[in-house]
């Protein structure tokens, strides 16, 4: 006796298996996609001119949630972080001060003391405009364990940790990993800058 066939040459046996089979791709795609977005990297687009010259309106982003994971945050590092007195909102910075640090601001220059340098040292900034220089520049600050300090390198217009305080570890998204847009800027780690102290 032949097995039934239909009309398009599939019979229903094979047919109801290439549709659990579809359902499976799609759940396994679905799960994947979530996972790398919520643990290894996340889309995000600049808005706002805190973060000018490096980062502009529009500069499309892949966040690195996942190396914060198993290695410290490090001063250069730019940052995607959760406001953390309202957390839904996201915001891109540079972190400057480690847990541990003082950071003292005196005019347009940052001074971090901490226990290798007991006297301190001037952080040279080559990234920043001297025209976006501003903003409180008088301030001192001691971070504790798991916090940062963290500026906008547009210094007259962020709003960063001189207006909101010290950032938490636990409100730190990840670093920026790539910048895919504009093409002309596309790079790995852009913006970051280690600094030689």
């Amino acid at each position: 006796m032949n097995d039934p066939v239909m009309q398009n040459g599939s019979s229903p046996d094979v047919r109801s298996e290439s549709s659990r089979s579809l359902i499976l791709y799609v759940v396994v795609a679905l799960g994947l996609a979530l996972f790398v977005r919520f643990f290894v990297a996340a889309p995000y687009v600049v808005v706002g001119a805190s973060m000018e010259p490096t980062f502009d309106d529009y500069h499309y982003l892949i966040i690195d949630r996942f190396s914060y994971r198993i290695e410290e945050p490090k001063r250069g590092d730019v940052i995607v972080l959760d406001l953390p007195q309202e957390t839904s909102r996201a915001l891109i910075k540079r972190i400057i001060g480690l847990p541990g640090d003082t950071v003292i601001l005196e005019g347009r220059s940052v001074k971090i003391v901490n226990a290798e340098y007991p006297d301190g040292f001037i952080l040279d900034e080559p990234y920043l405009d001297p025209a976006n220089l501003g903003g409180a520049s008088h301030m001192r600050v001691t971070l504790g364990e798991d916090q940062f300090f963290v500026l906008g390198d547009n210094r007259r217009v962020s709003a960063d940790s001189r207006l909101w305080g010290v950032l938490p570890r636990n409100d730190i998204v990840g670093r920026v990993l790539l910048r895919l847009y504009p093409l002309s800027q596309l790079g790995i780690f852009p913006g970051e800058f280690q600094f030689n102290s």
